[in-house]
Formats: structure tokens, sequence, C-alpha cells
């Protein structure tokens, strides 16, 4: 009897045959391998009582509010409300943001060096609950430790971080999505960043330049109120009982005076209330919208703020961009990073020219917002496609023409207040020195 031929597809004894019932046995032991949801995160498979349905594995929907990537992953434009599962006094307290920028690089430092997502935030979260006394870091050690977990029960990271929406922005949510998207997320960490400490240090830079010169005109106020409550009335007794005609300026002093004197609790529940109504009527998309474009009208502080402005536009479309997030999307996202509402309403414009096929640099141009340069600058910038690269650069160039038109302001304002103030002062020194100079020359 002949061997068997070890080429016949019918011999069980082949070297090349492979036995699958075992196999076969464990996959169905195992049950069905989970699917991808659309966020990245496993799903739970087929149901078990419905295996044979061809179309049992389907990805969550998308919700039909929210605009999306084009890989289909949503794109975040507003605050979403937080689930019940969050602790509801972590979803109300605020981070500020150099904690937020610290943790961000600390996380990207950690991805950077290859540990995966779970092990570099359970090290973050470790690292957070490790600085004593400090009670804002604490609150984002529970935070990220939230995260942590949802993370590591299937979740997204991105998708996790829409839970704190007073913490998170969608600009940051955003990028870490396109991180994630891209398979950069560490890079995109380190960008982000970066951008929220220059905004912090542009935010420090518009407190300082507005802050010293209100402290010297508060100062005055001050210094004339003390004079025309305290030492006012003890000369105005003296004038008073010499029984003498006092010149104008000297009577309008003491009139002024005693109508403070007697007036004082009425005038600052005056000025409270008018503060009061009008922070509420500013709060009014119509008054809002109004003020924002007078601002950038004024004669010295409106370049100041269109600056300010421009370097918030160009720094968060250039990192969105350099994120890998769409054009018309990461428009989207820097109309709400904007803070005045007048030019807020162009960029809608600007994205609609866009969606119609125009350029980003005729677009920008059709409104008559921005400054020339910035226009020529991104149309080379899409002549060479390089339009992110182009954004950066004029950030940090109109950063440091910042600093310079903060200086200019400063050294403005100063002997502005300074020359207001003299003159207040040598007005109440000129109303108390004619009696006196009167006195004299009758004697």
């Amino acid at each position: 009897m002949s061997a068997p031929d070890s080429n016949n597809p019918n011999n069980p004894n082949r070297p090349d045959r492979i036995d699958l019932s075992d196999r076969v046995d464990r996959i169905t032991l195992m049950g069905p391998a989970p699917c991808p949801d659309v966020d990245g995160s496993e799903g739970r498979g087929v149901p078990e009582n419905e295996p044979d349905r061809a179309d049992a594995i389907v990805p969550a929907p998308i919700e039909p509010d929210w605009p999306t990537f084009d890989d289909g992953s949503p794109l975040e434009t507003a605050a979403v409300p937080p689930p019940a599962a969050a602790d509801e006094d972590v979803l109300q307290q605020r981070i500020k943001t150099r904690d937020l920028c610290l943790a961000t690089r600390q996380l990207a430092t950690l991805l950077k060096a290859g540990m995966p997502l779970v092990p570099a935030l359970s090290a973050l979260v470790e690292q957070l609950r490790s600085v004593k006394r400090n009670r804002r870091r604490g609150t984002l050690a529970r935070v990220f430790a939230q995260i942590t977990g949802r993370v590591n029960a299937g979740d997204s990271l991105a998708h996790a971080l829409r839970d704190y929406p007073r913490i998170f922005s969608p600009l940051y949510i955003n990028l870490v999505r396109a991180g994630q998207v891209g398979g950069n997320l560490e890079e995109v960490l380190i960008k982000l960043a970066e951008l929220l400490e220059r905004r912090a240090r542009l935010a420090a830079r518009v407190r300082a330049a507005l802050a010293y010169p209100a402290l010297m005109a508060l100062a005055a106020v001050a210094v004339i109120i003390f004079l025309m409550t305290f030492v006012v009335p003890g000369l105005t007794a003296i004038f008073l009982e010499m029984n003498q005609t006092l010149p104008l300026p000297t009577r309008l002093l003491i009139a002024v005076s005693d109508w403070l004197r007697g007036s004082w609790l009425l005038l600052a529940l005056a000025l409270a209330l008018v503060a009061l109504l009008g922070s509420m009527y500013l709060k009014t998309p119509t008054a809002r919208m109004a003020w924002d474009r007078f601002k950038l009208r004024l004669p010295l502080l409106g370049e100041f703020f269109l600056m300010v402005e421009t370097i918030r536009f160009t720094r968060t479309l250039g990192s969105l961009l350099a994120g890998g997030i769409p054009l018309l999307d990461a428009l989207a996202l820097v109309r709400n990073i904007v803070q005045n509402r007048y030019l807020a309403e162009g960029l809608d414009r600007v994205r609609e020219d866009i969606a119609r096929g125009h350029t980003v640099a005729h677009a920008l141009r059709k409104i008559g917002l921005f400054p020339p340069l910035m226009i020529h600058a991104v149309a080379i910038g899409e002549m060479s496609g390089n339009v992110e690269q182009q954004l950066n650069q004029l950030a940090d160039d109109y950063e440091d023409q910042l600093q310079l038109t903060v200086q200019s302001l400063t050294s403005l304002l100063e002997p502005a207040v300074l020359l207001v103030m003299g003159v207040i002062v040598g007005f109440i020194v000129l109303a108390t020195l004619l009696p006196i100079f009167e006195i004299n020359r009758m004697l």
C-alpha cells in the first residue's frame, strides 16, 4: 500500500494543514470581539441574542447638533451639560490657567517619554496630589482622577474632558481630539500648553496696561475727596468768621465741599446703581455690540484693543490649523475665543465667505477690521501652503509690538492723570489762597 500523498488536499497529515476546530471553540467561548465606537472606545460587540445580524455592530450615533471632523468625530463648539456621574462640587470649580498649563505640559512630557495614556494620567494625578496646601491643584487632581477612570473604562480622552466645561474649553477639547485622531497627542498637548501660556501672558499684559493708570486715577480721586471733606471745611469756618465777601472760586469750593459732606451716601448709592445698571445693560447683545464697536474706534486705546484681539485670533487659529483641525471648524472655535463681539460678528462673515469658495485673505479684507499687514501675510501663507506658520509668526510679531504699545500708553496716560489731578488740586489751592490774599491787601 503506497504512502499517502502529502500534496493531496484531502490528506489530514499534510504539514501545512491547520486544524481550526480548537480555535473555533476558543473563539466561541470568548465571545465576539468588541467593536470600536466613534470616539475610539471599545463597544459592546454583537448582542448575544442576535449573533447573525449583519447590522448588529453599529457605532454610536453622533449628536446631530455637533459639527464633525472629516473623520466623523464630533467637534465641540459649546459647553455641554455634565453627566450626573461627575462630582457637582468639582464641576463648579474654576482652575487657574497657570495650573492647567502646568498639568498639560506634564502630561505631554509623560506621553513623549513613551508612557501609555492611562498610566500617564495616573502619574499626573499622583503628581498633582503630591503638591501640599494647594486647593486648586487638589481639585485638578480630582478632575484628572475621574478622567483617568473614564479613559480606563474605554472612553476617549477628549470625550472625558467634555464633562468639565468650566475647566476645559472647547478649544482645549478639540485640540486634544485632533491629537488623538492624528496620533500626535503629545505634540498637540505641548502646543496647547504653549498656547495657554501665551494667552495668560497676554491677559497679564492687558491688565498691567490698564491697572496702572486706573490705580493712579483712584489715588487722585481719593486725595481730592480727602481735601474736600477734611481740609477745606476747616478753612471754610475761618473764612466765614471774617464776614467778608469771598471770591467766586472759594464760594464754588465751599459749595462743593458742603455738598460732598452732606450727600456722600447718596452719591455712593447713585454711582453703585449706575454701575449695576450699566453692567446689566452691557450684557444685552445690542449694547455689547455697540460698546465693542466703540472700543475699537477710540483714538488711543482702539489700536491697543484691536492688537490684543488680532493676537488672540492669529495665535489661536494658527494653533488649531497646526493641530489638524479644518479651517471652517477652526474659525468656528476662534469666533468664541475673540472677546470683542463686533469682531466676532465679522468672523462669522469671514467663515461664510470662505465656505462660498473665497480665500481667507479675501474674506478678511472684506470685513475691513484687521490690519493690512496681517491680510498680506495670510495671502502669502495661502499661496505657499503654510498659513498656520504665517499666523503664528504674526502673533509673535504682534506680541512684541504690543509690549511697545503698552509702554507708550503707560507713558501717555501717566502724565495725563497727573495733569488732571494737578489742575484739580491747583484749583483747590487757588480757592484757598485767594481769601488770604484779600485779607492781606485789606490790612
